[in-house]
């Protein structure tokens, strides 16, 4: 008998070890876990957008800022010197605008005046035409007269001076009209000239703009040396010290949102297609190991970089060497969404964490199993 129960005894341990072994494994799948999770948040890297030395730094390391608190200033001296010069140049601008449209407004009257007094030469010139085609018509009847013998040379002679006078104020009437047309040519030229120089009228004039353009960029680059917070965060790793050196688009703060804490687990791939998005998951930090984080599965990643291939010495592919009868899971990024974090648990980014997943809960919320405690 006693070897009979010795057996049984045997074979019920067996059994039972079998089974706590079944349970474990199918407790493994059905909740996957891992000790490989960090606490992440999104860093905003601050850059300055001018170089210059810092003259104000009124932050402190891991000091919380509000949104629109100033962070550093950059010594200002040289920027107001360009704003100076920018406006200085904007009103000479704007002076030199005015003085040329008022030349324009004079070129714009000389074309008229010569307009008029051309025409008038032309109003002359039609005078003195009908006067000495008169002339011509008395002298030429007084020449047939005077040899008729009807007239007398005398009377022939006067017609004659008459008729050449005319036809010299003809001719000088004639001259004065092709130089007034001469003159009023001159006056078109000098108005397109002044006209050219102009440019457009009032606010659209380029090199008014250009002026305005200098003056708004000198102005904002003096905005520019002060920095302020962009949103709520935490400062954190603070460098700066009053008269360090700002280097334009050179990132010199961090600031740590709060509001974008975030866990993310590496799980072996083997695991990844027991769960999906939207799976409860259970987070323990390990600086608060008594008090489990809510979650869920927010993203799964799709890839990761490979060593194997990757180029090398001489671009040749880099190969690390590997033992046939062991294959290594790889691990892939999951990115958990924490839910009703307490107010005593400090969420600070690079801290480690465990990620326990309840695979089945992304549809069934209602009926979420509660984790074991050793799983926690």
């Amino acid at each position: 008998m006693k070897p009979i129960i010795k057996i049984i005894s045997t074979g019920a341990i067996v059994l039972a070890a079998l089974g706590m072994i079944a349970y474990k494994y199918l407790d493994y799948i059905k909740y996957p876990w891992t000790r490989d999770g960090v606490v992440r948040a999104q860093v905003i890297q601050i850059v300055p957008r001018l170089s210059g030395q810092l003259v104000r730094v009124p932050i402190r390391n891991n000091q919380l800022v509000k949104q629109g608190d100033l962070l550093f200033e950059i010594d200002p001296s040289t920027f107001q010197s360009d704003v100076n010069l920018a406006r200085a140049q904007f009103d000479n601008m704007r002076d030199i605008i005015k003085s040329l449209a008022e030349q324009v407004d004079v070129m714009r009257a000389a074309v008229e005046q010569s307009e008029a007094d051309r025409n008038q030469a032309r109003f002359e010139v039609a005078g003195y035409a009908a006067s000495t085609e008169n002339a011509r018509v008395e002298m030429e009847r007084t020449k047939i007269l005077l040899a008729q013998g009807v007239t007398d040379q005398r009377d022939f002679d006067n017609k004659n001076t008459t008729y050449q006078d005319d036809l010299a104020q003809l001719n000088g009437a004639k001259s004065h009209v092709n130089q007034m047309t001469a003159d009023l040519d001159r006056s078109k030229a000098g108005l397109a000239r002044a006209i050219a120089d102009l440019g457009a009228l009032g606010e659209a004039n380029p090199r008014l703009r250009r002026a305005e353009a200098d003056l708004k960029l000198a102005e904002e680059n003096l905005n520019f040396t002060k920095v302020w917070a962009p949103l709520d965060g935490y400062i954190t790793n603070l460098q700066l010290r009053v008269g360090d050196s700002a280097v334009a688009n050179q990132p010199i703060v961090a600031v740590i949102d709060p509001n974008s804490f975030y866990v993310e687990a590496f799980f072996r791939e083997t695991f990844i297609g027991n769960f999906q998005n939207g799976d409860r998951a259970v987070v323990t930090l390990m600086s608060y190991p008594d008090i489990p984080l809510q979650g869920r599965v927010e993203s799964i990643g799709w890839g990761i970089a490979q060593q194997n291939g990757s180029t090398g010495f001489q671009l040749l592919p880099s190969v690390q060497p590997t033992f046939e009868w062991i294959r290594l899971a790889q691990r892939i990024p999951v990115m958990v969404r924490l839910e009703q974090v307490p107010d005593t648990v400090k969420l600070r980014a690079g801290t480690t964490a465990s990620v326990v997943v309840i695979t089945g809960t992304s549809t069934n919320a209602d009926r979420v199993p509660p984790v074991p405690r050793p799983l926690q």
